[in-house]
């Protein structure tokens, strides 16, 4: 089994969706969509590495939850993130 597209939801009217674009490979494209930017900013991140993975977790949590998380909160954002990885 394959994962190829993982949707985030956060606080009302912010949401997240990440993918492995089969033009780009070894990399994960994540958009971000809020109030403030609804039609998504984008960030590419390396998928074998862990430091690009994480710092995109923490990323994904502070914009979808408001606020800055704790290690276990970013930590459900990186183990999804995983799922899409090379790591």
């Amino acid at each position: 089994m394959r994962i190829t597209q993982i949707d985030f939801e956060g606080r009302a009217g912010y949401y997240a969706t990440a993918t492995r674009p089969v033009t780009a490979p070894g990399t994960i494209d994540v958009a971000i969509l809020t109030p403030d930017v609804p039609n998504g900013r984008g960030h590419t991140v390396q998928a074998d590495c862990e430091d690009d993975i994480w710092s995109m977790a923490d990323c994904l949590h502070h914009e979808l939850e408001g606020c800055k998380g704790t290690r276990g909160d970013i930590d459900e954002y990186y183990q999804a993130l995983l799922r899409l990885s090379d790591c």
